[in-house]
């Protein structure tokens, strides 16, 4: 005689208790990771802006076509170009031991690069939405005062930019927490590669799944209020 048989499945999330200092080290890492990311990503992608907006056609040329290339292709493949594709034309980023052996190893240090280049690639495109929001009389303002163009986009429109973008600026950090997941998959240690370490040693893939689920919600929505209460903020005080 055949029969179903259905497998018992137990859940039990009371074997995630001694891992809890583990999930935490990855929050860390995590969150460490996409700051850094969306801090260079800022620099790069004021950089790119000022190259596009420059007069020489060159640099303009240059910013183009980084901003559509890295918008036009997934972050996964940008990040194993860097791992793996990059170093096999003598393009690597070395370690640094005196970071530790997370922060400093080669992958994290290229998963930042990696995702910082990606990120900068539409903060590019924030500022360049900011920019464009700001009276075009400002620059004649700055000029009448005795600035130079360079000085005048520092001193005057530039920091109205940001802070029309900035907002766009703290979605830029919450969707990096999220996306900067995919560094498990090339052996990083964040909060989403402690489910592999979890799941070898308690042979459980439901639970720690789940804690992390509810890590990245927690994160997400901490991040989201207080995206929140800034914009209200600048719309007070704009």
């Amino acid at each position: 005689m055949h029969g179903n048989t259905l497998m018992a499945v137990t859940i039990d999330f009371t074997k995630m208790i001694k891992w809890i200092p583990t999930f935490i080290d990855g929050t860390i890492v995590t969150i460490v990771l996409a700051l850094m990311t969306v801090i260079l990503g800022c620099i790069l992608g004021l950089l790119a802006i000022l190259m596009k907006r420059s007069h020489i056609k060159v640099l303009n040329a240059i910013s183009t076509a980084y901003t559509q290339v890295i918008r036009g292709t997934p972050m996964l493949l940008q990040l194993y170009i860097w791992l793996y594709g990059f170093p096999m034309i003598g393009i690597s980023i070395p370690s640094i031991p005196m970071l530790g052996s997370i922060y400093g190893s080669r992958e994290f240090l290229t998963a930042v690069v990696a995702l910082a280049i990606n990120s900068g690639a539409y903060i590019c495109e924030l500022l360049r939405g900011g920019l464009d929001s700001i009276d075009k009389g400002q620059m004649e303002a700055g000029r009448s005062l005795g600035f130079s163009n360079l000085e005048t986009m520092r001193y005057i429109i530039v920091p109205q930019a940001i802070r029309v973008v900035l907002p766009g600026l703290c979605n830029e950090f919450i969707m990096m927490i999220k996306e900067s997941s995919i560094v498990s998959v090339v052996g990083v240690f964040d909060i989403m590669y402690t489910s592999n370490i979890v799941k070898a040693s308690t042979y459980s893939v439901f639970e720690p799944l789940i804690i992390i689920a509810i890590i990245y919600f927690a994160l997400t929505s901490v991040l989201t209020t207080i995206m929140s209460l800034i914009e209200r903020k600048l719309k007070v005080y704009a």
